[in-house]
């Protein structure tokens, strides 16, 4: 069968992505990222006392948003497995860094993640895909009726304003979560350390700068992580195809189809902190970020000597084809990529 040739292939792929050492850890980068970052962020909330009351301070705020976001891709790699060996140590680094300096829940995050990992772009399986405010699928568009419809049709036009909201949704899912579900693992250690982590940084803004300016400060700073973040997740899968729920691919073909990986110069792969190379990320998850680049050159020719298509844009052009998608399923057209795989199952 055409799917054990793939399975086949996707073993020879993983022995030659060991036997080249590029699945070793690479604790060097990932401390230094950690200080870095830690120090970055501390010299941040010092310049906001020393500055005062001045507006330059929303400077201040957009940079700590930048390096929020960047705390949050660390915690998403030790999520992985990626930084350390011990499986306890990388769990409680994404937890700790999540929740006391992101202010994110761990518990509810890693849950969401490795169900969208297992089936990305899956209708009913990818929770990515279940969104209340936004259609990413034609048949979710097709559901939406009255306002939701009306909506639906210019969903791509104001989908990056939302994403300067999408820091403050996730603050507010990760409480939600932590309070409504007793189920999460160590969920009081983590209402603490989100708690004790919004106290601490609301105590500080609101008693340096006058009420409204720390408000402001707070709206920049969730706004610019909000946008970040999010949208570095949003490039990778939107506008590619989806996949029915009942639909079975094996694992090579579907965590290629279904990613985008992001080409770019140094800014690029900064702002997306190592998830522009996507589709390896996908394929092999535990891969230290600074093994990507050497990781994608196997994948690409692997892909190119078994004819699956390998997706990789600029920025803008993914950016474009995210909004133009959303546009299109939103006016309940169909979607716009073609991709041979899911239409022989769509018919």
């Amino acid at each position: 069968m055409a799917a054990d040739r793939y399975v086949e292939t996707y073993r020879q792929l993983s022995k030659a992505v060991h036997d080249a050492g590029l699945m070793r850890r690479r604790y060097g980068f990932y401390w230094s990222m950690i200080i870095g970052l830690v120090l970055a962020l501390a010299g941040l909330l010092a310049a906001v006392i020393l500055l005062g009351e001045t507006w330059y301070q929303l400077i201040i705020a957009a940079l700590i948003g930048v390096v929020m976001a960047q705390l949050g891709f660390l915690s998403h790699e030790a999520a992985h497995q990626e930084i350390f060996a011990s499986r306890a140590w990388n769990e409680w680094a994404a937890r700790m860094l999540a929740g006391l300096f992101v202010g994110l829940s761990y518990g509810w995050w890693i849950a969401k993640h490795n169900s969208h990992h297992a089936r990305p772009n899956q209708e009913g399986k990818d929770p990515d895909l279940d969104s209340t405010v936004l259609a990413f699928t034609p048949d979710a568009s097709d559901r939406r009726t009255g306002l939701g419809s009306a909506l639906a049709k210019h969903q791509g036009t104001f989908f990056v304003p939302l994403l300067l909201l999408e820091g403050l949704y996730l603050h507010y899912i990760s409480l939600r979560t932590l309070f409504a579900k007793p189920g999460v693992p160590h969920r009081f250690i983590e209402i603490a350390l989100i708690v004790a982590r919004h106290a601490a940084f609301l105590t500080l803004l609101f008693v340096v700068l006058p009420v409204g300016m720390a408000f402001t400060f707070v709206g920049v700073q969730v706004g610019a992580f909000g946008l970040l973040l999010g949208g570095a997740f949003a490039v990778n899968h939107i506008g590619m195809p989806t996949v029915p729920a009942g639909v079975r691919i094996d694992f090579l073909r579907r965590q290629v189809h279904m990613s985008r990986n992001i080409r770019g110069g140094p800014l690029v792969r900064f702002l997306l902190g190592g998830l522009q190379y996507q589709i390896e990320h996908h394929l092999f998850p535990v891969a230290a970020r600074p093994s990507l680049p050497a990781l994608q050159k196997l994948v690409r020719e692997y892909c190119s000597q078994y004819d699956i298509p390998y997706t990789e844009r600029t920025l803008s052009d993914a950016a474009t084809t995210v909004v133009t998608y959303l546009n299109q399923v939103g006016l309940k057209n169909r979607d716009p990529y073609v991709c041979p795989l899911v239409r022989r199952y769509r018919g």
